[in-house]
């Protein structure tokens, strides 16, 4: 009786470690996408600012200017999210994770933000995968009712220590 009590132990133990790491990654999650959305609404705002609604994905003609090496540039590059707004102009910006503002140029700004929406929209999409792989993870081990009684298993759940 005690290998059999010992390893429904250690598969409660697993159990209960797999869905505390699952907790763990959805609460991530619901932080990262926090995060995202107000990302995603400075840069929205940036855009506004700047009188623009195209995103800062380069286009095939400024790829194509930037391999070219001279020392004055041919035509002016005109960023696809600053538009003819003054790129040097400089807005405040508060860093994720701090309590700090800091007065930088527009196109840095938005430039910072743009990698910073790319790296949590890599990383949400990790967690959801995550997420996904230790809930099937659970949901394979079976539920504890089809290994045990659901008298004990209630048993265990109401089971409370009383001091002697």
């Amino acid at each position: 009786m005690d290998d059999i009590m010992k390893q429904f132990h250690e598969k409660l133990i697993e159990i209960e470690t797999e869905a505390e790491n699952l907790l763990l990654a959805r609460h991530q999650l619901v932080e990262n996408d926090k995060m995202r959305n107000g990302n995603r609404e400075a840069l929205t705002a940036l855009r506004k600012r700047a009188r623009t609604t195209k995103t800062c994905i380069p286009s095939p003609f400024e790829l194509v200017m930037k391999e070219i090496d001279e020392s004055r540039p041919l035509v002016k590059e005109v960023c696809a999210t600053c538009g003819n707004h003054d790129s040097k102009e400089k807005t405040w910006m508060m860093f994720s994770g701090t309590d700090m503002y800091a007065r930088v140029p527009f196109h840095a700004a938005h430039t910072i933000l743009d990698k910073d929406q790319t790296m949590l929209d890599y990383d949400v999409k990790k967690l959801q995968s995550y997420v996904k792989e230790k809930s099937f993870l659970i949901s394979e081990q079976g539920v504890l009712a089809d290994k045990i009684g659901p008298g004990v298993l209630r048993s265990l759940v109401t089971l409370q220590d009383t001091p002697k």
